[in-house]
């Protein structure tokens, strides 16, 4: 026995036995299978409210931001929640590579031992499990040259902002709060 799983709207189907084949409504990119068992069920993906932030550096003062793709003129550092079976510092390892391209060593990331809970907005919370409104998020940094070349896959844009102006770009307030401390931290 095996398993088949196809994403569609933020709804994976998954098929248990064998299959037959499968064939594809174009116009509303759904999956019809023909399966040898009537065992199919279809549950919602959700994300953990566990995340990770990882400022981005330069180590002279300035911070590298993203423009999410969802949301025009939203700014951040590099964010993503915990995959099963993953710690912070793995996902912080992952979530870099995957918005920005930048392969990091572990010894590049710098975990600061903090975390912050806060309120996950409204517009977002149809990604976690019904009834889940709070996020725990945990603080990284790294140090990486204003001059590597960025690999956007998540965002349309980024930018290299002064900490203050990074401070003020970013819509997150944990983000915001990061930012400042990263400032402090560096003198």
């Amino acid at each position: 026995m095996w398993a088949i799983y196809l994403a569609h709207d933020g709804m994976w189907i998954k098929c248990l036995r064998h299959w037959i084949g499968t064939k594809w409504d174009k116009s509303y990119y759904n999956a019809i299978f023909i399966v040898n068992s009537s065992l199919c069920r279809l549950k919602k993906s959700v994300k953990q409210p566990i995340s990770v932030l990882v400022v981005l550096h330069d180590g002279a003062g300035n911070i590298l931001l993203l423009e999410r793709a969802d949301r025009a003129g939203f700014w951040q550092s590099v964010t993503g929640s915990l995959e099963v079976g993953e710690t912070p510092f793995q996902t912080a390892l992952r979530e870099v590579a995957e918005e920005t391209g930048i392969v990091l060593a572990a010894h590049e990331l710098h975990d600061w031992a903090m975390q912050t809970e806060y309120e996950i907005y409204p517009h977002w919370r149809h990604r976690y499990a019904d009834g889940v409104t709070r996020n725990v998020e945990h603080w990284f940094a790294a140090q990486i040259s204003p001059h590597q070349a960025i690999r956007l896959t998540e965002h349309t844009a980024y930018q290299w902002l002064d900490t203050v102006s990074a401070a003020e770009r970013v819509f997150s307030p944990s983000n915001r709060e990061a930012i400042l401390q990263l400032a402090v931290q560096q003198g």
